[in-house]
Order: C-alpha cells, then sequence, then structure tokens
C-alpha cells in the first residue's frame, strides 16, 4: 500500500535534525539539543529525502541553511524557498517537477540537482551566477537552443542533462563542448581537449557571431546595472531627480497655455534663465544630499560595528560562566550518583539548587547589563541621526525657499510682459512675427491673467511637493531605522532568555532524576 503523501511540520523538521547526526553522535548531539534547544536559524544542513513529501512547507526559519536534500519525495511544485538565501546546495530529484520556478532568492546557489522529473524548459534561474554543477538528467529537455540558456553561467564546471532528448542528438557532444568551453564534465564525464577542439572549429562562425551579440548583451546589462544602482543611492539620499532640470520641467508639464506664453519673444530667455538658475539650486541641493547620506552611512555602520562588538563582549563572558558552572556541575552529579543516604543526598540536591539559581541570576544580570549598554548606544545613534536628518532637513528647506523665489521673480517678470503684450493687442501694435495660436490666446485678458496665476500655483505646488517628500520620507526613514534595531534587539533578548530557561529546566529535569 501506498503511504500517504507528507506536510512538513515543526515535528518532523524537530526530528529530522535530532536525526541527522552519525550513529555514534547521536546520543551526544540529542542531549546538546535537549540542553541548548534547537534554533531553526542555526541549523546549516537538512535531509528530508525519502519522506513521500508533496509540498515544500515550514522552511521560512532556516535562514543559515546551506545545504539542502529533498530528493526521492513526489513534490510537485518548487516553493517555499524564498527565505533560504544562503542555500548553497539543493538537491531536488526524483520528485515529480514540472517547472523551474521558485528559486528566485537562492542568489548563492552552487549546486542544483533537478535530475528524475518531469521538466521540458530550462528558465528561470538567471538569479544563479555562482552556479557550478547543474543536474537535469532525465528529463523532457528537447530544444538544444534551450540549453543555451545556461551560457549566462561563467561558473559552470559540470552539467548533466543524460536520459533527456537533447542528448540524443547526433551532434550532442560537440554542440555542448562548443557552445561551453569552460565545462569539465558532461553528463558525468570529462570533457576530452580533443572533443573540445574539434567542437569550436565546427562552430568558429556561429560562436563568433554569438559571443559578439553576447558581449554587446553584457554592456547594455552592465549600463543598465549601473544606472539602477546610481538612482537607489540618489533615492536613498532622498535627492532623485534634482541633479538637473528634472524638478523645473515637471513644473511645466502637460501645460499647453503656458507653453504658448513661451512663445513670445521675451518670455524665451526670461525662461532659459529660469531653469538655468532652478538647475543650479537643485543640483546644489542634489551634491549636499549625496555628502549627507555618505554621513548617515558612515554612523549607522559604526553604530553596528559597535553593537556587534558589545554582544559578542558579553557572549563571551556568559560562555566562560556556562564553561566554570558546567565542569562543576558535571563533578556534582557524578558525586551525588555516588550517594546512598537518602538524606545526604536530599541536602546535597538542594545545594545543586542554589548554585543552579545563582547561575540563571548570573546570566539574567549579563543580559540586562548587556541590553542596558545596547539601549545607551541605540540612543546615541538616534540622537546623531536625528540631528543629522534635521539639519539636512533645515538646509533643503531653505534651497526650496529659494526655488519659491525664483518663480515669484518669473512669474512677476511674465506677468509685466504679459500686461504689455495685452496693451500692444489693445492698441493694435502687435508684432506681426508672433504666431496665430499667441495672438489669439491675447485677445482676452481674463483668459492670459488666469492662464498666469494657475501656472503659478501649479509651479509653487510642484515644488512644496517635492519639498514635502524629501522631509518626510528623510524623516520616516530615521524612524524606521531606529525601531527596526529596537525590534531587533528586543528580539535577541527574548531569544536569549528563553534559552537561560530551557537550560535551568534541563539542570532541574537532571537533578529530579535523582530522587
Amino acid at each position: 500500500m501506498d503511504k500517504e503523501p507528507l506536510r512538513i511540520d515543526e515535528e518532523i523538521l524537530r526530528r529530522a535534525i535530532m536525526d541527522q547526526a552519525p550513529p555514534e553522535d547521536q546520543t551526544s548531539h540529542r542531549h546538546f539539543l535537549r540542553t541548548e534547544g534547537i534554533h531553526f536559524d542555526k541549523v546549516p544542513e537538512l535531509r528530508l529525502n525519502y519522506r513521500n513529501i508533496l509540498m515544500i512547507d515550514h522552511l521560512w526559519d532556516f535562514t543559515s541553511l546551506a545545504k539542502l536534500e529533498l530528493n526521492s519525495n513526489i513534490i510537485e511544485k518548487i516553493g517555499g524557498l524564498d527565505l533560504l538565501i544562503n542555500l548553497t546546495w539543493l538537491d531536488l530529484s526524483f520528485n515529480k517537477i514540472k517547472k523551474i520556478e521558485g528559486l528566485e532568492s537562492l542568489r548563492k546557489l552552487e549546486m542544483l540537482n533537478l535530475s528524475n522529473n518531469k521538466i521540458s524548459v530550462i528558465e528561470n534561474m538567471d538569479t544563479h551566477e555562482k552556479l557550478t554543477h547543474f543536474l537535469i538528467s532525465n528529463n523532457h529537455i528537447g530544444q538544444q537552443d534551450n540549453v543555451l540558456y545556461l551560457r549566462k553561467f561563467k561558473n559552470l564546471f559540470a552539467i548533466n542533462l543524460f536520459g533527456n532528448p537533447v542528448s540524443k542528438e547526433d551532434d550532442y557532444n560537440f554542440f555542448i563542448a562548443a557552445y561551453f568551453p569552460n565545462l569539465k564534465f558532461l553528463d558525468r564525464r570529462l570533457l576530452d581537449e580533443k572533443t573540445k577542439n574539434e567542437a569550436s572549429m565546427k562552430y568558429r562562425r556561429v560562436l563568433e557571431k554569438m559571443k559578439h551579440e553576447e558581449a554587446q548583451e553584457q554592456q547594455a546589462a552592465e549600463a543598465e546595472q549601473r544606472q539602477e544602482a546610481e538612482f537607489k543611492l540618489h533615492t536613498d539620499a532622498f535627492v532623485e531627480f534634482l541633479n538637473g532640470s528634472y524638478l523645473f520641467k515637471s513644473m511645466f508639464k502637460d501645460d499647453p497655455e503656458a507653453e504658448t506664453l513661451h512663445r513670445v519673444p521675451e518670455v524665451a530667455y526670461l525662461l532659459q534663465t529660469f531653469e538655468q538658475q532652478m538647475a543650479e539650486l537643485c543640483m546644489q541641493l542634489f551634491e549636499i544630499g549625496l555628502a549627507e547620506h555618505k554621513r548617515r552611512e558612515t554612523e549607522v555602520n559604526s553604530f553596528f560595528s559597535g553593537q556587534t562588538k558589545a554582544v559578542t563582549d558579553y557572549q563571551l563572558i556568559a560562555l566562560k560562566i556556562l564553561a566554570s558552572f558546567e565542569q562543576q556541575h558535571k563533578e556534582r552529579i557524578l558525586e551525588l550518583q555516588q550517594l546512598s543516604d537518602a538524606e545526604l543526598l536530599k541536602v546535597k540536591i538542594d545545594h545543586c539548587y542554589e548554585e543552579n539559581n545563582q547561575l540563571c541570576n548570573s546570566l539574567m544580570e549579563l543580559e540586562f547589563q548587556m541590553v542596558s549598554q545596547l539601549e545607551d548606544i541605540i540612543k546615541k545613534l538616534d540622537t546623531s541621526i536625528s540631528d543629522m536628518v534635521g539639519s539636512f532637513s533645515e538646509t533643503a528647506q531653505g534651497i526650496f525657499v529659494q526655488c519659491r523665489d525664483l518663480e515669484d521673480n518669473y512669474h512677476e517678470k511674465i506677468r509685466n510682459i504679459a500686461v504689455a503684450t495685452l496693451e500692444n493687442v489693445a492698441n493694435d501694435e502687435l508684432d506681426e512675427d508672433l504666431p496665430d495660436d499667441v495672438k489669439m490666446l491675447f485677445t482676452d485678458k481674463d483668459t492670459v491673467m488666469d492662464a498666469l496665476s494657475t501656472c503659478h500655483d501649479n509651479h509653487l505646488l510642484k515644488i512644496n511637493d517635492r519639498e514635502t517628500q524629501l522631509v518626510t520620507r528623510a524623516n520616516a526613514w530615521k524612524v524606521a531605522l531606529i525601531k527596526g534595531i529596537q525590534d531587533e534587539g528586543l528580539k535577541r533578548n527574548r531569544m536569549r532568555i528563553s534559552d537561560i530557561h530551557r537550560y535551568m529546566d534541563y539542570l532541574r529535569e537532571q537533578l529530579e532524576e535523582l530522587l
């Protein structure tokens, strides 16, 4: 009778961790886990093969996992692996998977085994730049062009496509050897130099064309990455789109009446001067923003270095206390096991309880001291970052005031030009060279003045909105930073206290077994 499909749960995971030690070490391994508790986020390797697992689940806490075996199950869909960002080795062979998916976050992956599944397309692996071993034997890969998808992985050392329709092509070995010149093993066999040389000659012209196209694509991709990194830096500094005339152009966007006004000869020069002055102010703010971002980044990095050192120092002290206690505790337990006098045994055990309580108090006091020290350095960071953000916000607000002054000055000058033009129209002295739509606009004084007023209001609104956005985001970043640090500290503190209590429970159980 077939086994029932299994769903991964916490009990299965705990049992798997307990059982995966070598047989000769399992007793001490289980003792250690009972003593220290099982922390899923500290487990480096997990074996869940041959368990009839239907769906990948409950693995989100295994953030330190480097190796995961899920082979020989009945998994139909890849998922539930998004948080396993430290995974380097993943075995999903001998399942029922039809599509490569759900692996995007596994950027450190070096070995991926998808052999003996039902996959027909190699896809969705763009983030696996560190991949060295890709095993996909006995699937349904049928197109040679699809195999070329793997050329993007420059570190590929071994590929196994045996048992796929593509591996039965007459030219298969030469095709792979030609298109993957750095490959060492194909289908578990060494690719010899003779095969590589013959393949290179056979596919020489096609390879030259492909390499040229790939080089162009690589250059374009690198340029795009640089742009994305640059934009992220600008955004993190809260000054994106302030390095030039972006703000100025946004002020005049989608304003047809303003465009008509700008075709009046006197306005063109005025507008050019206005744009230049606005761009200079924005560039000044942009450069200040980048410099302030660097200062904040240095301060935050310094904080995290200090925090790590403080935690490490206290951990070392705690380990020394535990090492000293455990040595004495072992000696006391051995002594208790030799006693036959019940009264004396009870007295000695009571003494052990007192020693355990003293240990608990020492560890709790140490934890309290560390929390107090961390709170102090968090307060210093909060003060420092608040000062930086406050100073930058004030500087930015001062520059935005100058931008509004420029707009007021521009508005006043263009209004004077409009009034003069309206008078010329009234006196039938309008310049004959003016475009017809400009002449038409200036036949109605109310329309002109309303258009000017609306433009002015819209321009000021755009400046005000950009100012509010900068100041609001800077303050929100500061609040989120401090809250995130505090929340992480609270989480660590709770976990540490829980560890201490679990250890105390273990010590108590040891003594109770002697009664």
